[in-house]
């Protein structure tokens, strides 16, 4: 619709100047190493307090809600899902009314299985209610995609939900439902970036199961699997000389959690984190120098080589595992351009669960 694509086209380029264009490489991906003057800090010590942080942080510059789903279907076949809205701040300051407001909105999504990936972005204006969160009751959209808390929802775990999303040839429609309350990433929801200090508040609900349908090319499949949401804000992420980022999600067969992330520097360094989750809830953070991550297959996509298979070693866990992408070709060909989909694990641990790759 003609529509839709001008307003695509203004908002995405009002989120380019936003970023100041040509800056994004020198400031890590898509911006996000730039400073963050003017916005408010992420320090330790803060309590992330529920429902209340499940709603937008305009203060910050950057956050996200972000879910992805480990499907199959009656068959076995496996399908990945994602689903993502971001908020991005073009400028610090109290929030202006309409179309002066100063928050872009964008959002990713996604399906994939073996043979397929399809993706979609949209963008929208903060404003004039084309897209927004609120907490209570928990309500996320852009436009028809959403996320939203059903009847009865426990804001402590974020259960029970229902998201959907469209794009020219594919849909979802899928429930979570947790039995677990959230978890919190890095010490009590402060998740270090940067021997530099860069900084989040990030919490995760990883122990969604999820049933509903998946639609590719107008065939409709029941799906059931798992899902893990990730709830991140700050104001600078990243430090500026990190590129990018190498993460992983996994769920294990005995229903641990394990989250890891490796944050690539220009001085080949890389700041390594993680956090496992017993079946449980209860959660232990892993030292960076217990962690080795190892790109070990590569694929050639969108003109760039991807380290899409892995080994992961951790020692005191008694972990070692090969990862391996169920579709290698996860390229989203977004506004910012990125490598995301579903993966499956073996060796000393089996599961699945999701590798995203940003900066390449």
């Amino acid at each position: 619709m003609s529509g839709s694509v001008s307003r695509r086209t203004f908002v995405g380029g009002a989120l380019l100047l936003a970023l100041k264009q040509g800056t994004a490489q020198a400031q890590g991906f898509a911006g996000l190493g730039m400073s963050g003057e003017g916005f408010a800090p992420v320090v330790a010590g803060k309590k992330l307090v529920f429902p209340g942080d499940h709603g937008p942080h305009p203060d910050f510059r950057i956050e996200w809600w972000y879910v992805t789903a480990n499907l199959v279907d009656a068959a076995g076949a496996a399908y990945g899902a994602q689903w993502t809205l971001f908020r991005q701040a073009m400028a610090p300051g109290p929030q202006a009314e309409g179309w002066a407001n100063q928050q872009i909105w964008m959002a990713h999504a996604a399906v994939t299985r073996a043979d397929i990936h399809r993706f979609s972005e949209t963008f929208a204006r903060g404003g004039v209610g084309q897209a927004g969160v609120e907490a209570t009751p928990f309500h996320a959209w852009i436009d028809a995609w959403q996320i939203r808390g059903r009847e009865g929802m426990n804001s402590d775990a974020m259960s029970p939900l229902e998201l959907n999303a469209e794009g020219a040839d594919f849909a979802y429609a899928l429930r979570l439902e947790a039995d677990h309350a959230l978890v919190l990433q890095g010490e009590d929801g402060y998740s270090v970036k940067s021997e530099q200090g860069q900084a989040s508040y990030y919490y995760s609900q990883p122990y969604f199961k999820a049933a509903g349908r998946i639609t590719i090319d107008g065939a409709p499949v029941k799906v059931t699997g798992k899902a893990w949401l990730d709830r991140e804000w700050s104001s600078q992420p990243l430090a500026a000389d990190q590129t990018g980022w190498d993460w992983l999600s996994l769920h294990f067969g005995s229903d641990e959690k394990l989250m890891l992330f490796r944050l690539r520097e220009t001085n080949g360094r890389h700041f390594i984190s993680g956090k496992w989750f017993s079946a449980d809830g209860n959660g232990r953070t892993i030292a960076f120098s217990d962690i080795v991550m190892t790109p070990k297959a590569w694929t050639d996509v969108a003109g760039r080589r991807i380290p899409t298979g892995w080994d992961i070693a951790i020692p005191p866990l008694s972990l070692a595992i090969s990862c391996a992408p169920l579709n290698p070709k996860c390229w989203m060909g977004t506004r910012f351009p990125y490598w995301e989909g579903p993966i499956r694990f073996s060796g000393s641990h089996s599961g699945v669960g999701y590798l995203e790759m940003t900066g390449y």
